[in-house]
């Protein structure tokens, strides 16, 4: 490195440390004045008397000439006057290959207290989405080894889907399903605003073994601040472009972006935002496009992502579900009345749409996806007369049809938890579904 350089970047340093003091605590908000800093940068504030210790601060917003803060830890321990050290930069994680296997929070450390391996590279959690021109089309369909998906709502490498259904319906163990059997280079899951019991549970029976060895899992649980949860997103989002910009084909899966709202929404009323639409604020429907269009494919690799969204009462058009759906590259529904008649995955497939099918299928493939998608139409619009035998039979050919086929389709579209099943052998049997 030549001289020149080598001063000018001595120059640029900042020797100075900024330091402000706190003046209040209203709720999860910490008011201090001072120090010296902006949106999004990372504080310490220095607590305890006998217990020293730091808690690390976000710089939320500002009221007057006091700073806003959000800790991402519990707010313990924290009384008027407490130091507040301003650091000048935000949250950055430390990634690397060596991450692969691990259980992660937010902050980017090992759940499992182990200290992080050497070799890894520092990135910043919020990133801006690929360039619009610099984002190649989804041309290459992806294999998910779920027969349903891979059949008739293909999904194409760097596409992003939502995965919408109320709570007990099936998501994490579809999840769990793409996650052991796509034939993506590298998982990267997001479980924010989860159970505690939960985690242990979906990464030992869901994601397993197998599923773990090439997954990284960021996990942010329901009882950690909100801004804990939301960097949850940021984090496991983070971490996926690193894998991508190595040229990798990275399945991102995050359960779920309604908490992830939730958590912005809190923070958002926190600092005096005003409610709007079912209580979320404006900062809420901000947020979401800037996180879910972080992913998908660019000049480098491509990160093919699954959302899930919790519908509220499975109404489906709730300000989330709307808003995500507006965003996202299609859409797979989840009926609990199918999951309530033992009918897995329960992906209801007249509901669900994967927008980029049409431009990555064969002709043949998409003709047959279309038959069963008219037959089972057909056969759902007149089940009531069929059940209670009002339909005579000759008396509408496609109808008769519809019945004829109605059990072969249902038995295609199920498929156990613990199988896995090629896309070619899924598509060639949706063809031969029809010719006898």
């Amino acid at each position: 490195m030549k001289t020149a350089n080598l001063i000018s970047m001595i120059d640029s340093i900042d020797t100075f440390k900024r330091y402000g003091r706190v003046t209040r605590v209203i709720g999860l908000m910490i008011e201090s004045r001072g120090p010296e800093s902006s949106i999004g940068d990372l504080c310490y504030i220095h607590v305890g008397l006998k217990r020293k210790r730091i808690i690390p601060a976000e710089v939320v917003g500002f009221r007057d000439s006091f700073v806003l803060l959000m800790p991402y830890t519990d707010i313990q321990d924290i009384s008027p006057g407490c130091l507040v050290e301003a650091t000048g930069e935000s949250l950055q994680i430390k990634v690397g290959s060596a991450l692969i296997g691990k259980v992660l929070d937010p902050l980017g450390l090992p759940m499992d207290e182990s200290p992080l391996p050497k070799g890894l590279t520092p990135a910043p959690t919020d990133q801006s989405p690929p360039n619009p021109m610099k984002r190649p089309p989804i041309e290459e369909e992806i294999e998910v080894g779920i027969r349903v998906i891979d059949s008739t709502l293909t999904v194409g490498k760097g596409q992003r889907i939502g995965i919408f259904a109320g709570s007990g319906v099936g998501k994490s163990t579809l999840m769990g399903m793409i996650a052991r059997n796509s034939e993506a280079d590298i998982n990267v899951i997001g479980l924010i605003g989860e159970r505690g019991r939960e985690v242990r549970e979906f990464i030992e029976r869901d994601l397993g073994e197998e599923g773990l060895k090439k997954s990284v899992v960021v996990c942010a649980t329901s009882d950690q601040p909100a801004l804990m949860r939301l960097k949850g997103a940021y984090t496991a989002t983070a971490v996926a472009e690193y894998y991508r910009d190595q040229g990798y084909n990275v399945m991102m899966m995050m359960d779920s972006v309604t908490r992830v709202a939730m958590a912005q929404r809190e923070i958002g009323l926190a600092i005096g935002e005003p409610p709007t639409t079912k209580g979320y604020t404006p900062s809420v429907f901000a947020i979401l496009p800037k996180l879910l269009e972080r992913t998908g494919m660019n000049d480098k690799g491509s990160i093919t992502a699954f959302y899930t969204v919790l519908v509220d009462g499975d109404d489906m058009n709730e300000p989330i579900a709307d808003a995500v759906r507006g965003i996202l590259d299609g859409h797979l529904v989840l009926d609990r009345a199918l999951a309530n008649k033992g009918h897995y995955p329960a992906i209801n497939v007249l509901k669900s749409v994967s927008r980029v099918m049409n431009n990555i299928v064969s002709k043949e493939h998409r003709k047959a996806a279309e038959r069963l998608r008219d037959l089972l139409s057909t056969y759902i619009n007149s089940e009531d007369l069929i059940n209670i035998g009002a339909y005579k039979r000759g008396s509408s050919k496609e109808i008769d049809e519809a019945i004829r086929f109605y059990p072969r389709i249902i038995s295609f579209l199920k498929q156990e938890t613990d199988e896995n099943i090629r896309k070619s052998d899924s598509i060639s049997t949706l063809i031969q579904l029809f010719e006898n």
